[in-house]
């Protein structure tokens, strides 16, 4: 019998994952996830079709999301799970970021054509991976410009993309989140969800994970991606210190970061459900 194993953390067609919301559960199934959340970015879009798949395939389903948010002029990212899919704080809220990230594409498009690497709306479109038919309702940004970049022959990867003019402080970087990490974690907590530190290994500030320390969150997101368990121990640590639930998941994406395959990294029974019974205190 396979061990209990929940992946809270992948991202589908919705935003910026290669594989359909249908296809990742199929996948968990296939690889013997009892348990996942699809956190795409701003955007929940992928519960629609999740939940009846998910039911069909026997995996508990938690709904989540990834929120980008600023925390003095630093982008950082909040996971947040448990809310109603139909709540409308988090849908609104959902849809102020939707708003946003297609401003910033724009802006960011201005960026490339003024070094001279132009790239239409349409051909942004063109290049993702999801369905054409609905574009508008998936959470586009740098990845699916980065794919654009590729199929006009400008950059050879997506790293090479990022590394020359799409990341933070690059030359065709436009900021993003349009709200605060503060405004984002009361959002989730209005609307009857929890709010998790996403991925504290990759923030390269101590001032800003000190920051992060000291605010309302429920718990830290200790387990992440492919890091070996060594890379997981402080916070871990962290976390118990703190009574904070602890969450992990893969960040899968599929070919977007082939490098990490959904289920490399996850918790066991007992976490899970910490995290329902929080939810349940609500």
């Amino acid at each position: 019998m396979n061990p209990y194993r929940a992946d809270l953390h992948c991202h589908s067609t919705c935003s910026d994952g290669s594989l359909s919301p249908i296809e990742i559960i199929q996948l968990a199934k296939k690889i013997g996830l009892s348990a996942l959340s699809i956190t795409d970015h701003d955007t929940i879009e992928a519960y629609k079709s999740a939940f009846p798949a998910a039911k069909e395939a026997g995996i508990a389903l938690l709904p989540g999301v990834e929120f980008s948010a600023m925390l003095n002029n630093v982008s950082v990212h909040v996971l947040g799970y448990g809310f109603a899919i139909d709540e409308p704080i988090i849908q609104t809220f959902c849809n102020q970021h939707f708003e946003r990230r297609h401003q910033r594409n724009r802006e960011i498009l201005k960026l490339l054509d003024k070094h001279g690497m132009p790239i239409s709306e349409e051909e942004l479109i063109e290049a993702c991976p999801f369905n054409l038919e609905q574009p508008f309702k998936h959470s586009t940004g740098r990845p699916h410009i980065a794919l654009a970049m590729i199929k006009k022959g400008y950059i050879n990867n997506i790293y090479d993309a990022f590394a020359r003019y799409l990341a933070e402080g690059k030359s065709c970087y436009a900021q993003g989140a349009p709200f605060s990490v503060e405004e984002t974690i009361d959002i989730i907590h209005r609307s009857k969800g929890i709010a998790i530190i996403a991925h504290p290994h990759l923030q390269k500030s101590n001032r800003v994970i000190k920051k992060l320390l000291e605010m309302n969150f429920d718990g830290m997101e200790s387990y992440y991606g492919n890091f070996p368990l060594q890379r997981h121990q402080k916070w871990l640590q962290i976390a118990l210190n703190k009574n904070w639930l602890i969450t992990g998941g893969s960040d899968f994406h599929g070919t977007i970061k082939p490098h990490i395959p959904l289920g490399c990294s996850w918790i066991d029974e007992e976490k899970y459900q910490a995290v329902l019974n929080k939810l349940q205190s609500i």
